[in-house]
């Protein structure tokens, strides 16, 4: 027999371990499978058939009653002007908030990665509490320093400015909102950079400092290159959450004054509340669309950085 011929009951021998190894995998991944299945696919398969047909709350009932109207829902959607004005509120929240935070983020990160670890550790977890607070306190402690006598008029007063009526004013509402965002979601960007930094190895800023290389150049050519696949995946994080944002306008303004805060996660909120299933799932496969293709176009902008 020679060397690369194997005995059958061997070969039946390891079949056997792999098909019980493959056994207790399924057997251990199963709950997730089924829990993602039921609550995850399940409900998104129904949702795309949903947003083709005209259910409404009356066909609950009646199910086989519904009617296929193709495209019809997403045309709806896309010519409301509600959902216009809700899709340039969520473009403008995206647009600000966005670079904001990240700016903000990495300027902490930056910060916090130079201190002691005692000191570090206590920032750090300064600067996340916000994230793991609820947003209705968040939300009430906000519109007190949004109120006329609140912290942030006060404050103009002492330059002799008279502040605006933040949350009331359509001109200022959505500014007011995107602040409470920035400060509210620093914590999580920043944890992701500081994590990123740390990971930078030390000798490489070691040799830039014996060639001469100073603070500025080390992180501009330096620093910021070898982050870009951890900036990459905060750009990422950060647009998908800002392009959902629903809890801030929903606790603070519900969507007023004059739907000057409407996100578009909120118009498809209230597109169930009213009734209307189908118009509402094709809302919500509108914004998932614009979701991927944002997702997409920051895949290529940074992949030619890296």
């Amino acid at each position: 027999m020679t060397i690369t011929q194997r005995r059958p009951g061997k070969v039946g021998s390891l079949a056997a371990q792999r098909r019980r190894s493959s056994l207790n995998a399924w057997i251990f991944v199963s709950p997730f499978v089924l829990t993602f299945g039921v609550f995850g696919l399940i409900p998104l398969v129904s949702s795309l058939v949903m947003s083709f047909t005209d259910l409404k709350a009356r066909d609950i009932r009646n199910p086989l009653n519904v009617d296929f109207v193709g495209f019809d829902n997403f045309v709806t959607v896309l010519t409301d002007e509600t959902f216009q004005r809700a899709l340039l509120n969520t473009l403008i929240f995206v647009a600000i908030g966005v670079p904001t935070t990240l700016f903000i983020a990495l300027v902490l990160a930056v910060m916090l990665n130079s201190v002691g670890p005692r000191l570090a550790t206590f920032f750090r977890v300064g600067y996340y509490t916000p994230v793991i607070t609820t947003i209705v306190a968040v939300a009430i402690v906000w519109r007190i320093m949004y109120q006329n006598t609140g912290v942030f008029n006060t404050i103009l007063g002492w330059f002799g400015v008279t502040g605006p009526n933040w949350l009331s004013d359509p001109n200022t509402a959505l500014l007011a909102i995107t602040i409470m965002a920035i400060w509210r979601n620093i914590g999580v960007s920043m944890v992701i950079f500081l994590a990123g930094l740390q990971g930078i190895p030390s000798d490489v800023h070691e040799a830039a400092a014996l060639d001469g290389v100073n603070a500025a150049q080390k992180f501009f050519r330096i620093t910021i290159p070898l982050m870009m696949p951890t900036i990459l995946l905060n750009a990422i994080l950060v647009t998908t959450g800002h392009m959902q944002f629903f809890d801030e306008p929903f606790v603070m303004t519900e969507g007023g004054p004059l739907d000057s805060t409407t996100s578009v996660a909120l118009q498809v909120y209230n597109q169930f509340k009213y009734g209307n299933y189908s118009v509402g799932a094709a809302g919500a496969y509108v914004l998932f669309a614009l979701i991927g293709i944002l997702a997409i176009v920051q895949f290529r902008f940074f992949r030619q950085r890296t």
